[in-house]
């Protein structure tokens, strides 16, 4: 199979990558605002801080932070704008499927790579890990070198080829069968 021939099979999938981006990186300019706005609400209004404990993992060494309540929030607010982004434009598969039809598959998609985001973004908090984001650098002395805010770009970054992948074989495969069905 030539070049040319393996571009025009996958031409489409293609396409909805590059809108897939499109919309991730509209949505990972929505997760930071909602991540830098409840930051800076729990921090200047509520006196509460990045690593205070929430809750002990039951049965480990390992505790919920408020870094982590911050992260949900923000994945919560971003997920739902780019499911919306998504079913209308990337994958076009409102006319084909009720919203909480697809909705629910999407934000499974987006729970699990949250899960996978949430122990990344513990790693690159955390001070004693090998990934660790350095302390020295990533100070917290102004946004830019905020370690939060970085480690969830990173995990951001890492867990988006996989929830793209799941979501086209997944969460918005309405398209797929209605176009079998029509052709």
């Amino acid at each position: 199979m030539s070049p040319s021939d393996l571009y025009q099979r996958h031409r489409h999938s293609l396409l909805q990558f590059v809108r897939f981006g499109l919309v991730g990186g509209l949505g990972v300019v929505v997760n930071q605002v909602v991540l830098v706005l409840t930051n800076v609400i729990a921090r200047d209004w509520l006196g509460m801080h990045n690593n205070d404990i929430v809750v002990g993992v039951p049965f480990t060494d390992f505790n919920v932070r408020n870094y982590h309540v911050y992260v949900m929030i923000a994945f919560l607010v971003a997920n739902l704008s780019n499911f919306m982004f998504n079913r209308h434009w990337t994958f076009r598969s409102a006319r084909h499927a009720g919203v909480w039809k697809e909705y629910w598959p999407f934000l499974a998609v987006g729970l699990a790579g949250q899960v996978v985001g949430l122990a990344l973004i513990t790693a690159l908090m955390h001070p004693h890990s090998p990934i660790g984001l350095p302390s020295e650098i990533f100070d917290n002395s102004t946004g830019f070198r905020t370690k939060l805010y970085w480690a969830n770009l990173i995990t951001i970054v890492c867990v988006t080829p996989l929830n793209f992948v799941f979501n086209k074989l997944w969460t918005f495969r309405a398209v797929r069968r209605h176009k079998v069905e029509v052709g």
